[in-house]
């Protein structure tokens, strides 16, 4: 685990994390700007305006006024980062990906490679601990750590908040696009819900590597929250990087590939990576909202810009050849 090659203050990356030069972050490369923060009591006609502009230029965009209690968001950040600081290897090391299944089947758990063995890319800056939340027959909390006390309650309570709030962003965002607004949800069909913690600790070379490297999520939807460290990186229009502004009792939200799809274009998914740090330890908590592996995803628009792929598919090769931006989203080009 990446926590435990630095904790002896070894001075040097080990070569399989180390970026090629043409993907390391460079600070000229910045934008000074961040996505809009839109907030969910204001009236319709502003939400809509708001995120139709969020949509089409990022991808992203912070929710405020958002219903899910501050004090729900805290605890989740607490009790996820007593996890990774408060308890020995042994005792994490219980709840450790199966290293007998390939990804993605040995996603859930605690790990810090998600790719399969077979893809040469370097590794990201990051341990992570991912949970199957929902659907219910998906859902085993005993997969889940028991300690500290009240993880699996938080969890399980930041689970089902995190799925309603996904539902009714995917409303609004359809509406925004004078689409029905349960055309995006209608297509996506029943949320196959992740969450993924992510803990990316201080980096001898942060501009050698990068904490996560540069990617659009695969599904519908992610929410995102994280701590007071800053590390996320959101591109604007495809081109510079924007270092995002944490905001504690917000919500970061980031359209995936299959909206993407299901929009024909006309909103983008969001290319992001996480970038380190030479002094602190990051946290972010990312629920992810996909379809069933099962389901096609198609345009809801004429006409089509992207070739119809059933999910599994599209899963599938995204893990195996990896991320690297949003090339897998653009193989579906007509």
């Amino acid at each position: 685990r990446v926590q435990y090659l630095v904790r002896d203050g070894n001075p040097t990356v080990p070569s399989q994390y180390v970026q090629p030069p043409e993907t390391r972050p460079m600070i000229e490369n910045r934008v000074d700007d961040n996505p809009p923060v839109i907030d969910l009591r204001s009236g319709i006609d502003l939400i809509n305006q708001q995120l139709g502009r969020a949509c089409r230029e990022w991808g992203a965009f912070h929710v405020i006024g958002h219903g899910v209690a501050h004090e729900l968001l805290d605890e989740m950040r607490r009790v996820t980062r007593s996890f990774f600081e408060d308890y020995s290897l042994e005792e994490k090391l219980n709840y450790s990906c199966d290293r007998n299944n390939n990804a993605p089947a040995a996603s859930e758990g605690y790990g810090s490679r998600m790719l399969e063995a077979s893809n040469d890319t370097a590794l990201d800056w990051r341990d992570y601990l991912d949970h199957h939340t929902l659907p219910l027959s998906r859902r085993n909390p005993d997969k889940w750590p028991h300690f500290p006390p009240s993880y699996r309650r938080v969890v399980q309570q930041y689970g089902d908040e995190m799925s309603a709030l996904a539902e009714k962003l995917l409303s609004l965002i359809s509406s925004s696009l004078g689409l029905p607004s349960s055309c995006i949800r209608d297509a996506v069909g029943e949320f196959y819900q992740n969450i993924t913690v992510s803990y990316y600790p201080p980096c001898p070379c942060p501009d050698l590597t990068l904490g996560l490297q540069s990617h659009s999520d695969m599904g519908a939807i992610t929410l995102l929250i994280q701590d007071d460290v800053g590390g996320l990186e959101v591109s604007k229009d495809g081109g510079e990087w924007a270092l995002l502004n944490p905001l504690k009792d917000a919500i970061f939200v980031l359209l995936a590939d299959q909206t993407e799809i299901i929009t024909n274009g006309a909103y983008r998914s969001a290319q992001h990576r996480a970038v380190t740090n030479a002094e602190s330890s990051r946290l972010s908590v990312a629920a992810f909202h996909d379809p069933a592996k099962t389901k096609t995803i198609r345009p809801a628009l004429e006409p089509p810009k992207y070739r119809s792929v059933k999910y599994g598919d599209y899963v599938s090769s995204w893990y195996r050849k990896g991320p690297e931006g949003k090339r897998n989203l653009e193989d579906l080009l007509l």
